[in-house]
């Protein structure tokens, strides 16, 4: 390694080591800005962006969004601090890159061997930097995982058996720079490029900051750029404990040792949009059933606003819910969002984007905590993460189940040309599709199902077992052209047209992922869909049965249907609560 990667050195910062060059010569570049040994022109940059998923976990439904986002902010930020004598362009790969190693044997040594685990296997496969370019490369990984386990949008990880709070609070912000995160990054001198890792903790969970340990890893080190002494809160130091990216800068000193040239005219971040837009959440840990708003903060002199929208997760498999969306009439720049209240203690990760009237846009991500008391630390339902941590009691659901995976469309498929690609299932658009999941559940369970239609949404069918009696859940029939309608099917003999789980609202949007989540337990079942509660009913399981035309063969088993839609399944999990279930079959094999 010595001599591969020459003159390295390892740095510890709050937890976080990153590998940077060192001890370098100390001459400003006077021909154009090179890195900063002066070896490379880097007055043009492309970053060459993938999402990493370890061959045993599955991909984030908006992972593209979410990389898109951080794409455009480290664009906007290095446009700013160079005054174009510096660009930089992010690409983003097309899919995501599946390992050939499970998350185990990617963390079979300590940060340093996952960093040079995944960075060497994404290079090797994209043959990295090989082509001759008109600009300096640099492939940034932002990975699925951490280093060790940790959940990272509860910020819980595993302590001597029992969840523990692991993660950055400063004075009721959330920032990133857990210790089990393990981001990295290096510049390889010899062969012209630079090597970042962001391990899930620095990018998955939009905590402020997020965005400065992307460029922080993604741009700053690959270009030998190292921590500068004393500390400060420049990008290369401080920042990620600061605030958002665009409140903190590249240390003038180094950019001047790159060979960065100070303009004749300052720039004046106290008008521009992206320097100055924040959203920050009042309180900044609320409790259950506070009211809770975001204040907006823009820049002097601001332009009249056009359109403003927020959405808000409280899973991060789940789906991004509108709270918030207008038109001011007015044109005034709003100076809070309101979001309203939560019911119970929750994580939030909420996203804020507004366009100008001059058609200029902004767009800015952050996260919260809804907590009972600002001491007290949020233990996630298994199936909320794919790396949920919780306590071992009765009342708490178990670690969830891939029940997507167990599904082959050849075996399963009772009516319908269903299809399964990449782990993705795909519902016909006929009268009465399903498909049996070769798994029978345990007495007490939770099904997680994440769908979007690709039609104009119809009826979506999810298949359920109480005590041995069939029953489904309708979501969003669409009988007629007012409002669709939900329900358990069938209630003491009753469908959807007269039930007392009815209920007419649209819920889907076509090619909306929206998340369902089904708890059945002994004498009850709740449904919640996009976090809404849209049936809670209370019974005995004899009064629950399946009408004749949603029948399958196997009586014991779930189902997943469609009615008249085709529908994507992304997620398909189940977490047991009490009892357990019995896998009919191994994983399927192939993928049709």
């Amino acid at each position: 390694m010595a001599g591969r990667f020459s003159r390295l050195v390892t740095l510890t910062m709050a937890g976080v080591l990153t590998l940077v060059l060192a001890a370098l010569p100390h001459a400003i570049n006077a021909e154009g800005i090179k890195t900063w040994d002066g070896r490379h022109d880097i007055s043009n940059i492309e970053v060459t962006i993938a999402y990493f998923v370890p061959r045993d976990r599955q991909p984030l439904p908006d992972w593209h969004e979410r990389i898109s986002y951080f794409a455009k902010r480290i664009e906007l930020f290095h446009a700013r601090e160079f005054d174009g004598q510096s660009t930089l362009t992010a690409r983003i790969l097309d899919e995501p890159f599946t390992s050939a190693r499970t998350t185990e044997q990617l963390r079979a040594g300590d940060a340093n061997f996952i960093f040079f685990q995944t960075m060497r296997e994404v290079d090797q496969e994209l043959q990295f930097g090989q082509e001759k370019k008109d600009s300096f490369p640099i492939l940034l990984v932002l990975s699925e995982i951490n280093w060790r386990p940790l959940d990272d949008f509860f910020r819980v990880s595993p302590q001597d058996g029992e969840p523990k709070f692991e993660g950055q609070i400063i004075q009721g912000r959330h920032f990133p720079g857990a210790k089990s995160g393990g981001s990295r990054a290096t510049y390889l001198a010899d062969r012209g490029v630079g090597w970042g890792l962001v391990s899930a903790d620095g990018w998955r969970v939009p905590y402020s900051g997020t965005d400065s340990v992307v460029y922080h890893e993604g741009v700053g080190h690959p270009i030998g750029l190292p921590h500068p002494e004393p500390q400060n809160s420049s990008v290369m130091s401080l920042a990620q404990y600061r605030g958002w990216l665009n409140e903190s800068s590249v240390d003038e000193t180094q950019k001047k040792r790159l060979g960065w040239n100070e303009p004749e005219e300052k720039f004046e971040r106290s008008t521009d949009l992206f320097s100055t837009f924040t959203a920050v959440p009042v309180p900044l840990t609320p409790k259950p059933d506070e009211h809770v708003s975001i204040q907006l903060n823009w820049p002097r002199n601001a332009q009249k606003v056009s359109s403003i929208r927020c959405q808000v997760q409280t899973e991060i498999l789940g789906p991004w819910v509108d709270t918030f969306s207008t038109t001011p009439g007015d044109g005034k720049t709003p100076n809070e969002i309101r979001l309203g209240t939560f019911d119970r203690p929750t994580p939030v990760s909420y996203r804020v984007d507004a366009t100008m009237a001059n058609g200029e846009t902004i767009e800015l991500w952050g996260y919260f905590q809804v907590r009972s008391s600002p001491s007290e630390f949020l233990l996630p339902r298994a199936g909320t993460d794919n790396e949920a941590i919780s306590k071992k009691d009765a009342t708490q659901v178990t670690e969830s189940v891939d029940m997507l995976s167990m599904i082959d469309v050849g075996k399963d498929a009772v009516a319908g040309d269903w299809q399964k690609n990449d782990g993705v299932l795909e519902a016909p658009k006929r009268f009465g599709a399903r498909i049996e999941i070769p798994f029978e559940p345990p007495a007490e369970y939770e099904l997680t199902v994440i769908a979007t239609p690709l039609d104009e949404p119809n009826g979506l069918i999810l298949g359920q077992l109480m005590d041995g009696h069939r029953f489904l859940t309708l979501v969003n029939y669409a009988a007629s052209q007012d409002k669709a309608t939900s329900a358990l099917e069938n209630v003491d003999g009753n469908n959807v047209g007269n039930n007392p789980t009815t209920l007419s609202a649209d819920l889907l949007r076509k090619d909306r992922p929206s998340q369902i989540i089904v708890t059945v337990r002994k004498e009850s079942v709740v449904v919640r869909c996009d976090g809404r509660v849209i049936i809670d009913w209370q019974g005995k399981p004899e009064q629950l049965s399946l009408g004749d035309y949603w029948k399958t063969p196997n009586p014991g088993v779930l189902f997943l249907g469609a009615y008249d839609c085709r529908y994507r399944f992304s997620r398909v999990s189940l977490a047991a609560i009490s009892g357990e279930g019995k896998p009919l079959r191994n994983k399927a094999t192939d993928d049709q």
